[in-house]
């Protein structure tokens, strides 16, 4: 990573400033991105947006910002968002502090703020190094999430359709899966969401397999296949199971999909199958009953145990001794167990408890 320091005046970074909204804020004489398409919106809030503004009108210095240059002779800005954007908004007279707007100050007052010198980091690299400068600098302020650091590095044609579908209020990413999925826009959570999925549908591994499927698809055209499949699981699961609980908002569909989504299954058994455990008291953990209906792994339902008290009663009756190995052990070295287990329609009460040792309660729990 290449880093050099240099001085922008407020004058030079808001020449030409433009917020075109959705499709982005610029300045520094349209060379400067300051609000990519693929970056978050304005989060400021009114106190810090005027601090910012209150620094520069005493003269006092702003914290360092980063810029990112582009092969094209370009610039993003990499940190200091929204510091520029208060900056920006500022002098062309979007709003006030003390009652007083960048136009009503004097002409001395406003050739003060002009010339007021930012201090700014020019990055160049490449994108894991950005990447990793990145996560660095952000380590104070409105803190960016994984999905925005990597969109920050990520961005491109492929990108902006990407968010199209899955990152503005009211986009159809979300108006077809909210009932499902438990993720916000604004900050890019639906889209990492969507990404995480399609890379678990790809194979991709590693310590950040939804970069790795950034890498590999900044260059495409749109992000219509990531878009195609996230339609695929939503149907599969509407499909799968018609009957809606909320207890089905939250789950990690994408991965069920990828893993059963060719496996021939009778929805009918399935919604009796479910409606049967949703009434089940054994059953802890209600949400976990659309996996378990998949997969039959009781660690999914999270299972009443017994409690302390039922465990020492059985213990008593024992004598502290395993009824499979027949050996004397501490109570601490023994664990409570079903006698007939749940799949078979135990319960968790006082006479279907018995004491077995560890290794004991291991043995039976791998048949």
């Amino acid at each position: 990573m290449k880093i050099s320091l240099h001085e922008i005046t407020v004058r030079q970074l808001t020449e030409g400033y433009r917020d075109s909204q959705e499709e982005g804020v610029t300045g520094y004489g349209g060379r400067l991105d300051i609000r990519p398409k693929y970056q978050r919106e304005f989060v400021y809030q009114d106190q810090q947006r005027n601090a910012v503004i209150d620094t520069l009108r005493r003269g006092f210095p702003l914290n360092v910002m980063y810029w990112c240059v582009n092969d094209r002779g370009t610039y993003e800005v990499l940190d200091g968002q929204q510091r520029t954007i208060s900056i920006c908004q500022y002098v062309t007279g979007e709003f006030s502090i003390y009652e007083e707007y960048f136009f009503t100050l004097t002409d001395d007052q406003r050739q003060q703020i002009l010339d007021y010198r930012l201090m700014v980091y020019f990055c160049e690299g490449t994108d894991s190094e950005k990447l990793d400068w990145f996560r660095t600098i952000n380590i104070a302020g409105e803190r960016l999430t994984d999905q925005e650091l990597r969109n920050a590095v990520y961005t491109g044609a492929w990108l902006t359709s990407a968010k199209r579908y899955f990152s503005k209020t009211g986009c159809a990413g979300k108006a077809l899966s909210d009932k499902y999925v438990k993720a916000k826009c604004i900050r890019q959570e639906l889209l990492e969401q969507a990404l995480e999925w399609i890379a678990h549908a790809e194979g991709l591994a590693g310590n950040d397999p939804v970069r790795q499927y950034m890498a590999d698809h900044q260059h495409d055209a749109n992000a219509n296949a990531l878009w195609l499949y996230f339609q695929q699981v939503i149907a599969w699961v509407q499909a799968t199971f018609p009957t809606y609980r909320r207890e089905m908002k939250g789950l990690p569909w994408g991965k069920l999909y990828n893993q059963y989504k060719d496996t021939p299954l009778d929805t009918a058994a399935l919604e009796h199958e479910v409606a049967a455990l949703m009434q089940d008291d054994e059953v802890q953990r209600k949400s976990g009953i659309y996996e378990y209906v998949l997969s039959h792994d009781e660690r999914k339902l999270n299972l009443r145990t017994f409690d302390r008290s039922t465990a020492r009663t059985a213990y008593e009756q024992q004598q502290g001794i395993c009824p499979r190995c027949g050996k004397h052990f501490d109570i601490d070295d023994m664990e409570a167990d079903h006698i007939t287990p749940w799949s078979k329609g135990g319960k968790t009460v006082t006479d279907n408890c018995q004491m077995l040792c560890q290794a004991c309660n291991r043995r039976k729990s791998n048949h």
